[in-house]
């Protein structure tokens, strides 16, 4: 089954179905090739077109925190924490006061209690993602999800953004994986999960009504990572005048605030936001409406004065300032540019051909930044079908995982072990710390002892080791229950995201899951091996084949 001594044959339903989907599915090779893999490339661009299981509806609606609002979600999970926080420092107070000892436990039990509570967000954040990834049927749509989420990168670990991280993905993102870039970067720009991390919910004009507190001048960091990562690119001809431009703009871009302009009053929370949650409206004081998805524009942070930004001139109007300035980073050339090549360097090669990406960009600017269209240029192009870059890029942690759940066709109600193994090998879900995202790159994931920790996973998900189909280790709506420790954590004194696994895959005692059949899994993979890698699968025992088979180096490019 191979084309020569060491190399798998080039298959193009496969080559879709690694680039266009997380790998295949047991029976989705045939399927592809009958109907084509242009066609199947068509049907993913039009992911509306393509039905989703009842079941997978059912089990997405599920996961209620994800379709709650970033106040909603504010609401329920951070204010209990915060509030519970108070009780414990005013009891501190009153015990000290008293000169007495004084037992504080159980006032900490229950502050313990709301943080635990407060995970399930982003458990079910997690989760859903990965089950989507597996069991999605819109593939390509959810490799965008996975693209676009990297490119607009938020840290999950930092404050809010625990919380926020999921509502950011489901409503900044998703719905805009292939439609014009405006409108999935307006949508990133208006999140609270966005402003909070990149700290714009600061950013104030100096000697402004509201400059006041937290909120006592211009914070960049938004404005710089806006065009160097979101937009232009590094060398996209910005200066660093016109950074400080842009944040200049973008002041009062945030959060809401209590009435009377305080950064912080008693119970105000982090920037007014518990303050104006309470209230249950969206409305402040003889100011403008607050989007219910969290976003307000405080005119009284706001620059007025007339400012320049890339040549152009900008009179202080307020909010519509910042608007105008995300439509010329949109159509920018180099946006176009940059982002193109950020497109073909994930789908077709880490050093994308230079015709591509100019034709892609080419692409951009006619349609206006159309997502789907440059999508479809690159893959209706020659280099994308080019046998040089066929089966050229090394799989990323997350893309190994999913891809090799995929294979076995293996039934998921525990994602635990799935989550876990990705954090251990660098890419915790909604964990990269940096606003640049996790890399996509060989030279990034190819090292050895991430490779012993893929084999150690390979071997135990091959034979049947991982817990994937017993009940998760959930928590329940109180945070009580046995072996629920939490599955993300922000480690204290440090922003890592710490992964706790309830298994150990490299020393396992029983089956825990009905093994994957090998010879299911051979083909559904095509039986596209080297001869090496065939000989190996043909010499061994029958209950390793399909470990060997998740190890193997052809498994671990796409």
């Amino acid at each position: 089954m191979t084309e020569s001594g060491s190399s798998p044959k080039y298959d193009r339903a496969l080559h879709v179905l690694n680039r266009c989907a997380f790998g295949p599915r047991p029976g989705d090779l045939e399927r592809v090739r009958a109907m084509g893999a242009e066609a199947y490339i068509h049907q993913q661009l039009n992911p509306e077109s393509i039905a989703i299981p009842n079941d997978l509806v059912e089990r997405v609606a599920g996961y209620r925190t994800l379709h709650m609002s970033p106040i909603a979600l504010f609401v329920e999970y951070q204010r209990p924490v915060m509030e519970a926080r108070r009780s414990v420092k005013a009891s501190k107070r009153e015990t000290a006061g008293a000169g007495a000892g004084g037992d504080n436990g159980a006032l900490k039990d229950v502050a313990k209690d709301a943080r635990i509570r407060a995970r399930v967000v982003m458990r079910e954040a997690v989760e859903a993602r990965i089950v989507r990834a597996i069991h999605g049927p819109r593939q390509l749509q959810e490799v965008m999800t996975a693209f676009w989420f990297n490119h607009f990168n938020v840290f999950a670990g930092k404050g809010l953004d625990n919380i926020w991280t999921g509502a950011f993905e489901e409503n900044a993102i998703r719905p805009h994986t292939m439609g014009r870039f405006r409108t999935l970067l307006g949508a990133t720009a208006h999140h609270p999960a966005m402003l909070f991390y990149l700290d714009n919910w600061q950013n104030t004009a100096p000697g402004s009504p509201g400059s006041k507190g937290k909120f006592e001048g211009i914070n960049e960091n938004y404005a710089r990572e806006l065009m160097e990562l979101h937009t232009l690119g590094v060398g996209g001809g910005y200066t660093q005048a016109d950074v400080i431009a842009l944040a200049h703009i973008l002041t009062g871009w945030g959060l809401p605030r209590p009435r009377g302009g305080a950064a912080r009053k008693p119970g105000g929370g982090i920037g007014g936001f518990a303050a104006f949650a309470r209230r249950g409206n969206f409305v402040q004081a003889n100011r403008p409406k607050v989007d219910p998805g969290g976003f307000f524009f405080d005119a009284d942070r706001h620059d007025f004065s007339t400012k320049t930004f890339l040549g152009h001139s900008f009179e202080g109007s307020g909010i519509s300032e910042g608007e105008h300035a995300l439509d010329i980073l949109a159509r920018s050339p180099a946006t176009a540019t940059h982002l193109s090549f950020k497109l073909a360097q994930y789908f077709v090669a880490d050093d994308p051909p230079k015709p591509l990406v100019a034709a892609m960009a080419k692409r951009w600017q006619a349609t206006d930044g159309d997502i789907r269209a440059v999508l479809e240029t690159m893959f209706t192009s020659a280099e994308y079908w080019d046998r040089k870059y066929y089966a050229a890029k090394f799989k990323t942690p997350y893309e190994f995982v999913v891809s090799s759940v995929r294979a076995t066709g293996a039934p998921v109600r525990n994602f635990r072990p799935l989550y876990g193994t990705m954090a251990l090998l660098g890419m915790p879900l909604y964990g990269c710390q940096t606003p640049n995202g996790y890399s996509n790159t060989q030279d990034a994931w190819l090292n050895p002892d991430a490779m012993m920790t893929r084999l150690s996973f390979a071997a135990a998900l091959g034979q049947g080791y991982l817990p994937l189909e017993n009940p998760p280790f959930e928590e329940d709506a109180n945070g009580d229950g046995a072996r629920r420790e939490p599955a993300v954590v922000p480690r204290k004194g440090g922003g890592r995201i710490d992964v706790k696994l309830d298994v150990e895959p490299a020393k396992p005692r029983q089956p825990k899951m009905t093994p994957p059949d090998s010879a299911q899994m051979g083909a559904a993979l095509g039986e596209n091996f080297s001869s090496t890698t065939a000989n190996a699968l043909e010499a061994a025992p029958p209950r390793l084949r399909a470990s060997l088979m998740l190890g193997s180096p052809e498994f671990m490019v796409r």
